[in-house]
């Protein structure tokens, strides 16, 4: 990363997860709210670490269609603060590398990995993943949750991707799906205000996979199922507000709440939802 100057969509996503409410001091406030500050292990952090939609389900229901086993080489790209990496190495015995772009979102995924006792198994890599930092054919399973949304170049992503897998490795992830009725300034609205850019529909989606070399593409329409998950995610970052204006003022938190309502609203609308992909290298 060093050397390189920063694109705008690069800097929209610093920005974006600078004012985000889940950050590892929020993961650990409320962790101790919950049990204090005692020794904690990767389960202490699970229901407060998993920022993506559906929790350990969804992280579980990646894994299996990547076939993840405990000689599973793994990587996590666009990791965050690492929830669903620890929860892969703790419960199916895995090694995963995680790829992030924040430098204070990586920093927060060792540190919460070293906390818990995970580092033989999990670690962490600042990255660009239009251009990952590994030789050809290094991993078995390659998984991301919502975290494409805010690459511009998604073939990029995808052929990168299908590099690093070894031959017979499985992609998996999830991302947010432009339905028909998402109009122009709605995308130019999420792209300038949550850094979502060049949202893709399940079918560009499996064209894109196609493109980059992929068989056995299957895409799954999880818009429904997000619904409910969404309410409660919006209900949940209001109920953050006390430790998000102490983070981060009263006027970022306004700005948050009012953006993520619109995106939820999208949702509702039927304007926006989710997907889930897989596919064989």
């Amino acid at each position: 990363m060093e050397g390189r100057a920063l694109q705008p969509t690069a800097m929209r996503i610093l920005d974006f997860y600078d004012r985000h409410p889940i950050s590892e001091s929020q993961v650990l406030d409320a962790v101790r709210r919950a049990r204090g500050d005692e020794t904690l292990t990767a389960d202490d952090l699970y229901p407060f670490d998993q920022d993506h939609y559906g929790g350990l389900g969804a992280v579980d229901a990646l894994a299996r269609r990547a076939g993840i086993t405990p000689a599973s080489r793994v990587l996590d790209v666009g990791a965050g603060l690492g929830g669903p990496a620890r929860f892969l190495a703790s419960r199916r015995g895995c090694r995963v590398v995680g790829v992030e772009l924040h430098p204070d979102r990586a920093a927060g995924m060792e540190r919460l990995t070293r906390r818990v006792g995970l580092r033989h198994a999990v670690s962490v890599v600042r990255a660009d993943a239009t251009a990952l930092p590994f030789g050809a054919a290094r991993f078995d399973a390659c998984l991301s949750q919502e975290a494409l949304l805010h690459v511009a170049d998604k073939a990029a992503v995808l052929a990168e991707a299908r590099r690093v897998l070894l031959p017979g490795g499985r992609l998996a992830f999830s991302d947010w799906i432009a339905h028909s009725g998402l109009g122009d300034l709605e995308r130019a609205r999420l792209a300038d205000w949550m850094a979502a850019v060049t949202l893709q529909s399940l079918d560009g989606y499996r064209a894109l996979l196609g493109r980059a070399g992929f068989r056995g593409v299957e895409a799954e329409d999880l818009t429904d199922e997000w619904r409910a998950i969404l309410r409660e995610r919006l209900a949940m970052y209001r109920a953050l507000r006390e430790d998000t204006v102490r983070r981060l003022g009263e006027a970022r938190y306004r700005e948050y709440d009012a953006l993520y309502a619109f995106f939820v609203g999208l949702v509702e609308a039927g304007k926006l939802g989710g997907g889930r992909f897989s596919a064989t290298r």
